[in-house]
């Protein structure tokens, strides 16, 4: 849906906030590589693993009904050949996705040493936006700019904590909106050798600059963000399967004797994808093991003008 900016900002507040929580509601719930591309905002932290700044998560783009996307992906390397298995997972535009299916039939053998694999091998869970960076001490030359950001589910718990407060003295937020949401401040922590955001916090709700124009300007900057969900982006089941069956040594081996059927470990979850143009059969990949089950994440459908 296409919309201008008058229209954003009579959607501000209430009727925005209604439209996203009605999608959380109705749900249970790579190519992409940032790395490689500048428009990138990375938080930076110090020898001691800490680091500080402060954005402003943005509305979606015109013509896009999600203000971000969500991405799954699978990292690992096989200790016995040495190699790494480094990819989109087919899961995020919905198809069947080889890793995850090997993944279901080694869970299914019940064994210990099986399960230990199939946890290294899970699909990786992680969302793109649009933000505004307000404050960043590590590279002030950033504040100021619109520029994409990759984050996983810890800052994602942290945006449908601010849209669906647990006490009743709490006002539900919309992170997303230029006029009544609020800027983040985002403070990573070194914790048992790993980054930890839990001390991350919404600052009070206000406007992000009091001029309209100003805010226009940077609605207009942002990325759109269904590009990063083009299928041209993916490789192909065959083409994956191939790259698993050489990292993981498979080359005419037979698939693990399973103790029970492999569709029995997996709760049915459809994953979808904010266009209509997803494939008509979904895939249904989700497992006790997999982060998208464990952590109970959820997916906007629509979010953006009270609809």
């Amino acid at each position: 849906m296409t919309i201008d900016f008058k229209s954003l900002k009579k959607s501000s507040g209430t009727s925005s906030l209604a439209g996203v929580q009605s999608a959380l509601e109705k749900l249970a719930t790579p190519s992409n590589k940032p790395q490689d591309d500048n428009r990138f905002w990375r938080p930076e932290v110090d020898k001691a693993g800490n680091g500080y700044a402060v954005i402003r998560f943005l509305p979606s783009v015109s013509g896009e009904d999600v203000p971000f996307v969500r991405l799954f992906d699978h990292a690992f390397k096989n200790a016995a050949t040495n190699q790494w298995f480094i990819d989109s997972c087919l899961t995020t535009v919905n198809e069947k996705c080889p890793v995850c299916e090997h993944n279901s039939a080694l869970w299914a053998t019940e064994t210990k040493e099986n399960q230990a694999l199939v946890r290294n091998q899970k699909r990786k869970l992680s969302f793109i936006s649009n933000i505004y960076v307000v404050k960043d001490p590590a590279h002030p030359e950033n504040e100021g700019k619109v520029m994409l950001f990759k984050f996983g589910k810890k800052i994602f718990d942290k945006l449908n904590a601010a849209m669906n407060p647990e006490f009743e003295d709490e006002k539900p937020l919309n992170p997303f909106d230029l006029w009544s949401g609020a800027n983040f401040k985002l403070k990573i922590r070194k914790v048992e050798g790993y980054q930890n955001y839990d001390k991350s916090e919404f600052e009070d709700p206000s406007a992000l600059f009091d001029d309209d124009e100003r805010l226009e300007s940077i609605w207009k900057s942002e990325y759109p963000l269904l590009p990063f969900l083009d299928r041209a982006n993916f490789k192909t089941y065959d083409d994956l399967k191939g790259r698993l069956t050489r990292v993981l040594g498979l080359e005419g081996r037979s698939a693990p004797a399973q103790s029970k059927p492999a569709a029995s470990a997996w709760d049915e979850e459809e994953v979808p994808v904010p266009r209509a143009a997803a494939p008509a059969a979904p895939a249904k990949e989700s497992a006790p093991w997999d982060e998208a089950e464990d952590d109970d994440l959820s997916m906007f459908q629509r979010l953006a003008n009270g609809h």
